[in-house]
């Protein structure tokens, strides 16, 4: 007789003090809901069901049905479950094939009314609650997955599976504190089962604690060496704690061995991150091609009907479409290459950018040659579209790219990267308007601060300090502060001036969120800009404004260096461990205060 394996003594430990860390892409954890669209047990139950039917006309197509899903072919499982309920509309099961099948195929939003048609005619079949809050929570409908779960537990309290999911949608709504204790009596019932451990990981991660991530990731992998999600897992808290060969190395063992095709897209993300990090800069930008895979889930799509613009094409006397994606830090980040591209284009040829409505002017004034639009995003079926509608039918264009892509021709080294001071310009009788106005606030060097990111999804707030980590830089005497966040901010800014005596001057008339052109203005009438990586804090380092720049462990933007190879101006400030922000926050108190005393 098997008996279950029991922890190594280290997990165990870890187990018994798990608790919320007190600490506050960087790749993208995996700790997804147990159970798959089409797994195996889910359709074994659908054969007993079929043998039930066996009167029924359906009943051959639903099993062919089946048969095409267990064969890895979800679109003839489709076309066979269409047939089914065009016979019988009522079929249960009919509706749950076609909702695997979708699934399988990428049409996520087809797939959650398929399973939700599903669950009204099946409502004692518990698998597809259960899949219906995987779904959910993969599309971002936390609350209703959570709610599926504890539903489907209502009925079998000791399954681990539902125990697990329930603990992901709890923990992906920033309740840390619940999932843990969600989960941990979950691992005492069934302590070997891996993906119990790997989920507890990553609640550890999302808190900053990567020792404690580290060894539940072990402890997955200890009980099934062969769990891509947590080998990928391990590569990504190794990142963190600056062991990027080892990140690598698990990282590549998780891609031998991972089954599903999105995930392997994501994994290879991940290793764009990890080579970047590792100075291998050609290798990463190859890799982070992945982003585009039809199978990624992140993907956006481009509707654009021009050819495509590949590395080594003659771009001479050409035309060409550059569209802006990700963030707004990333269209700027990557915004440093168009200089070169516009070079390379020539005086015959022509350059037309695609960027985010708000910055359109900033773009239009920094690259004069070319022709800037705004890019539109939206739904097209389940698949975020961008297109450019500014182009027309795009019959003056030669080619098209997103921008990211331009790296993997024009900066695949360190050495690529110009020692430019800038690359944006910003307006000058705005920037001559705020100087005039920075001349009513207080007396001395005027040093903008930036300590948040407005996007807080997931886990992104562990690479930031806590604002009370600022009391060392607001102490620094003779410098007036003044506010560049954007976003409410109204808490930071009376703490400030409660807890630290300090009043950080906000300016007038301008929308810090809305207003980018006059945003880089501003930027550019600061004698200092400090703080974390945001889109404010790029605009002001494209423009060549002096920057303090706090970065973190894993930060692929370094690209293996210690510096910042975009923004050659900028001073970086690294802590020896993500979340460990007093040492660093000292040195740009420092550092404030000696540029302080220069002026």
């Amino acid at each position: 007789m098997s008996r279950k394996a029991s922890p190594s003594a280290t997990s165990a430990l870890a187990l018994q003090s798990a608790g919320p860390a007190p600490a506050p892409a960087l790749t993208r954890l995996t700790a997804d809901c147990m159970g798959e669209a089409g797994s195996k047990d889910a359709l074994a139950k659908l054969n007993t069901a079929v043998a039930e039917l066996k009167a029924l006309a359906i009943a051959p197509m639903l099993q062919r049905s089946i048969d095409a899903i267990r064969a890895q072919d979800p679109k003839t499982g489709y076309e066979w479950a269409v047939k089914a309920l065009e016979k019988d509309e009522h079929s249960g099961v009919g509706w749950y094939l076609m909702a695997i099948s979708l699934e399988l195929s990428g049409d996520l939003a087809n797939s959650v009314r398929a399973y939700e048609a599903a669950l009204k005619l099946l409502p004692d079949h518990g698998e597809v609650a259960c899949d219906l809050g995987r779904l959910a929570l993969r599309l971002g409908m936390k609350p209703q997955a959570e709610d599926l779960f504890r539903r489907f537990l209502a009925r079998y309290p000791d399954d681990p599976e539902a125990a697990n999911n329930l603990v992901c949608a709890i923990r992906d709504q920033g309740r840390h504190e619940e999932a843990i204790e969600t989960l941990r009596p979950a691992i005492i019932r069934t302590p070997d089962n891996p993906m119990l451990w790997n989920t507890m990981g990553t609640i550890m991660s999302d808190q900053g604690d990567f020792p404690n991530a580290r060894i539940f990731f072990t402890e997955a992998l200890r009980l099934d060496p062969l769990f891509p999600k947590a080998r990928h897992n391990l590569a990504s808290v190794l990142l963190s704690l600056g062991e990027t060969d080892g990140a690598l190395v698990e990282n590549q063992s998780a891609l031998d061995t991972v089954k599903a095709e999105d995930d392997r897209q994501m994994m290879y993300l991940a290793r764009s991150t990890m080579l970047h990090c590792a100075g291998r800069i050609g290798e990463g930008w190859d890799a982070y091609e992945s982003r585009l895979h039809p199978r990624f889930a992140g993907r956006t799509a481009f509707a654009i009907d021009r050819p495509r613009w590949e590395p080594g094409a003659d771009l001479a006397g050409k035309s060409l479409l550059v569209v802006g994606e990700q963030g707004l830090g990333d269209e700027i980040l990557f915004a440093n290459v168009l200089p070169d591209l516009i070079e390379r284009l020539g005086p015959e040829g022509k350059l037309h950018l695609a960027v985010e409505t708000r910055l359109v002017p900033f773009f239009q004034r920094s690259f004069p040659t070319a022709t800037v639009g705004a890019h539109v995003s939206g739904n097209v079926g389940s698949q975020l579209t961008r297109i450019a509608p500014f182009i027309g039918d795009g019959a003056t264009i030669d080619l098209w790219t997103p921008q990211a892509s331009l790296m993997r021709e024009f900066r695949r080294s360190v050495d690529d990267f110009p020692s430019r001071p800038s690359f944006m310009v910003a307006d000058p009788k705005r920037v001559a308007h705020w100087r005039k106005v920075l001349e009513t606030a207080p007396a001395g060097p005027k040093v903008g601060l930036l300590w948040k990111s407005a996007v807080t999804l997931g886990a992104r707030h562990r690479y930031y300090s806590p604002f009370a980590g600022w009391a060392p830089v607001l102490a620094q005497k003779g410098v007036t502060f003044v506010n560049l966040q954007y976003g409410d901010c109204a808490e930071e800014l009376a703490t400030a001036k409660r807890d630290f005596g300090v009043e950080i001057w906000s300016p007038p008339g301008i929308d810090l969120k809305q207003d980018l052109d006059d945003v880089a203005a501003l930027c550019n009438a600061m004698d200092l800009v400090a703080g974390f990586a945001n889109a404010t804090l790029n605009i002001a380092a494209a423009c060549g404004v002096p920057t303090l720049l706090v970065s973190v462990p894993g930060a692929w933007t370094r690209l293996g260096t210690l510096r910042s190879p975009w923004y050659p101006q900028a001073r970086i400030f690294l802590p020896e461990v993500l979340g460990q922000w007093e040492p660093v926050m000292a040195q740009m108190a420092q550092a404030v205060g000696a540029f302080a005393a220069e002026r």
